[in-house]
């Protein structure tokens, strides 16, 4: 299984962007799934996350009402909808997910979002 970011870019601030993950490798779907940041100099953190069975989510307060996380059930994609972003929103994000009957924890390569102000 991997997954695979898809995305991110240059974005001024106040702007949105959209990142995408694509798990292959596998016909199971997600039992959940997440993204992450690491900005520079910075430890990795937790931004947002989906429950597969109950679709419920949960953000980091720093993002809480800018960004949303989503998935599309039919292609194994999740997403996150990232808006009125701040330079302090650059990171390099990474998309992590549990697979249906796995029992594995999978991590993207990451992504980078630069924000300029």
């Amino acid at each position: 299984v991997q997954l695979v970011e898809s995305g991110g870019g240059l974005v001024q601030a106040g702007g949105s962007l959209s990142l995408s993950c694509v798990a292959s490798g596998t016909r199971n779907s997600f039992t959940q799934v997440g993204w992450y940041r690491q900005a520079p100099g910075k430890q990795r953190e937790f931004v947002a996350l989906l429950r597969g069975g109950s679709g419920s989510t949960n953000y980091a307060a720093s993002v809480e009402g800018r960004f949303t996380i989503s998935r599309d059930r039919r292609t194994n994609t999740a997403y996150l909808q990232m808006s009125s972003l701040r330079p302090e929103d650059t990171a390099v994000y990474y998309c992590n997910a549990f697979i249906l009957g796995d029992g594995m924890e999978y991590w993207g390569k990451g992504i980078l979002v630069t924000v300029s102000s």
